[in-house]
């Protein structure tokens, strides 16, 4: 029991570091960005590229952050920033954007399922009596936890975080006032997308690489971010953590409805809690 609960908990962890990033940059600035999920397989099977050339993990990790970042930023300015506040075309875009990106990685990396290696200094177990759990879950849910705490923290208590809230609620006035919210809103994109390429490189030791994975990976995400409530840290670490249990339990006691296990509970909360476990009023609390 305590192993299957600690697995889902780890699972938990990494669909958070990946929905902290859809949470900034949906949530939060009412972007529908659905090649999330490519920037994470981006992310990771860039991250795998540099490793096996450099040897280097955190080479491999840097790279994939920054790249993929970047890859965020010109996708907001130069694409995003025309359909602002149109949904339809934010979707059909990302979309879109989401299959150049599983084509290129199709093709450069083949389809064939790939795994990245474990961060250096996580590998081996932590033996709990009759219990062995890997380090790296560990590991994991440990930096879901800073990565929760660092974002709370600085969207809630920072100067650039009520820069972002106030550009969000009344982008007009925050103009008026002073504020450069095209760059802002630069910024956090750029983080939202190194997010999920953070994510990529930790989720491709975890479950692996392989087409489809995008998709895949970033439905799980959006069910976080709704679940959690739109824009809300709190709720996306929440539902994160709740959604792992839930997968991990369903494919435990009910392999053959898994499925049903993880989507019923999910549309019966949403059905009761329409904004999620945390409304958008509490976005950052």
């Amino acid at each position: 029991m305590l192993g299957h609960v600690l697995n889902g908990l780890s699972f938990g962890g990494l669909l958070f570091l990946l929905a902290s990033g859809l949470t900034l940059t949906f949530g939060m600035m009412r972007t529908v960005n659905l090649a999330h999920g490519a920037f994470y397989a981006l992310g990771g099977y860039l991250a795998l590229a540099v490793i096996r050339a450099s040897g280097s993990y955190l080479l491999g990790l840097v790279v994939a952050v920054a790249v993929v970042a970047v890859v965020g930023v010109v996708l907001e300015r130069v694409v995003l920033q025309r359909v602002a506040g149109r949904e339809l075309p934010q979707i059909m875009i990302t979309v879109g954007i989401a299959y150049v990106i599983g084509d290129v990685v199709l093709a450069v990396w083949g389809g064939r399922p790939q795994t990245l290696p474990r961060p250096p200094g996580l590998d081996g177990v932590l033996n709990l009596g009759s219990l062995t759990f890997p380090w790296f879950r560990l590991g994991l849910l440990v930096l879901a936890v800073v990565v929760y705490l660092v974002l709370q923290r600085s969207l809630a208590d920072t100067l650039v975080g009520a820069r972002i809230r106030a550009a969000v609620d009344d982008d007009e006035t925050a103009r008026a006032v002073g504020i450069d919210v095209g760059m802002l809103f630069a910024v956090t994109f750029a983080a939202g997308s190194g997010l999920a390429a953070f994510a990529g490189v930790w989720g491709g030791a975890f479950t692996g690489l392989r087409p489809g994975t995008e998709w895949d990976i970033l439905l799980l995400a959006l069910i976080v971010v709704v679940v959690g409530g739109l824009g809300s840290i709190r709720g996306a670490f929440v539902a994160a953590l709740l959604v792992g249990l839930l997968d991990e339990f369903g494919k435990w006691l009910f392999p053959s409805f898994a499925l049903f296990t993880l989507y019923a509970p999910v549309a019966v909360l949403l059905a009761l809690r329409p904004r999620g476990l945390f409304g958008r009023e509490e976005r950052v609390a």
